[in-house]
């Protein structure tokens, strides 16, 4: 796990407050400058998976050449493109909904 920079360890004092709030009962928290969302609020909101956007790493492959003109005959972006058919089909191995990426392509 890479190490985390610039902040201090936490102090003995720090340590105990945060110790103290972890054990606060839900009941004795204060909300009341929290205000409730609303219906609007729920349709406006963003979930956050969308927001996600993992860390790129730089690598050097190699890769078929009539596999590369078939990225690039699609434009732009060949690259992109590549790391979301890689993507794609690793959802789909994990079970998961993978986004039909061609489709939106040429």
């Amino acid at each position: 796990m890479k190490k985390v920079t610039g902040f201090k360890p936490m102090d003995e004092a720090a340590k105990k407050r945060i110790e103290a709030l972890a054990n606060l009962p839900d009941s004795e928290v204060d909300t009341s400058d929290i205000p409730e969302w609303t219906k609007d609020d729920f349709a406006r909101a963003i979930p956050f998976h969308s927001l996600y956007k993992p860390r790129k790493e730089q690598i050097t492959a190699r890769i078929d050449a009539d596999v590369i003109a078939w990225l690039k005959s699609f434009g732009k972006g060949y690259q992109t493109l590549m790391n979301e058919l890689l993507r794609k089909e690793m959802m789909e191995s994990q079970g998961k909904p993978g986004k039909n990426v061609l489709s939106t392509k040429g």
